[in-house]
């Protein structure tokens, strides 16, 4: 875990996704707790495990939260694809 750029910004690095998470917009909706029990914990130290589920559900389930609090980019990803070495996601994606 490091601090990211923003005030309250905590980045957690997995082998293949890394998520943060900034407190300061979090409306405590739950929706990562109820969907990936594994990976995001409230009461576990540090509260967000990357790896303990697949890249791919991580994603899902931080595209999902509703207030923007949680990002992702990805660990790895080809230049080739057209893409950026690590592409940011958030919750709050087609949100005005």
């Amino acid at each position: 875990m490091r601090e990211g750029g923003g005030a309250g910004r905590k980045a957690y690095e997995g082998r293949s996704v890394t998520v943060t998470f900034e407190a300061g917009r979090c409306r405590h909706a739950a929706a990562c707790v109820d969907g990936l029990p594994e990976v995001f914990d409230p009461g576990a130290r540090p509260w967000v495990r990357p790896d303990a589920a697949e890249a791919e559900r991580v994603v899902e389930v931080v595209r999902r939260c509703p207030s923007g609090a949680l990002r992702y980019a990805l660990v790895n990803r080809a230049a080739s694809d057209g893409g950026p070495d690590a592409a940011p996601g958030t919750g709050a994606e087609g949100k005005p």
